[in-house]
């Protein structure tokens, strides 16, 4: 099983009174088994091991249609956590296949517990707390990722 988690800020990094700020570049939407959209969110990329490490860690604004897409090499379990990062989020894991397999909802701020997949998964959607209740997201859903 993977864990991801926050790091520390590195040095030289830039980092004001508001946190870090984000470049969203992607949109990832949510399908319903009908075939109709849900949602949709922008969001930054975290492909590789050092932005999957820093996360959402030290980003204190994050705009309510908008995430971060964790996009893995493979499918396996995964496990998040919150520690450093102090937004209350839904973290949602998707299978290679796209279908969304677990929701943690309203994880707290700066948490050292650990929020597992249970299921293998190859991405991992980040969004507000609430996202996935106010827009009616549920497991067996599936993901759309667009450029």
């Amino acid at each position: 099983m993977i864990l991801a988690s926050c790091a520390q800020p590195e040095e030289g990094s830039e980092e004001g009174e508001t946190g870090r700020e984000l470049e969203y570049i992607s949109e990832v939407s949510f399908i319903k088994p009908d075939g109709e959209i849900a949602a949709t969110v922008t969001v930054a990329i975290a492909d590789d091991d050092h932005t999957r490490n820093l996360g959402l860690m030290d980003v204190q604004n994050l705009p309510e249609d908008s995430g971060m897409l964790f996009i893995f090499e493979d499918e396996e379990p995964r496990s998040f956590w919150m520690a450093n990062t102090p937004l209350p989020l839904d973290i949602i894991y998707a299978n290679a296949d796209h279908e969304i397999v677990r929701i943690h909802r309203n994880t707290p701020p700066y948490s050292n517990e650990s929020f597992t997949s249970e299921e293998p998964a190859m991405y991992v959607v980040e969004v507000n707390a609430g996202f996935t209740i106010r827009h009616d997201i549920t497991e067996q859903m599936t993901i759309r990722i667009e450029s």
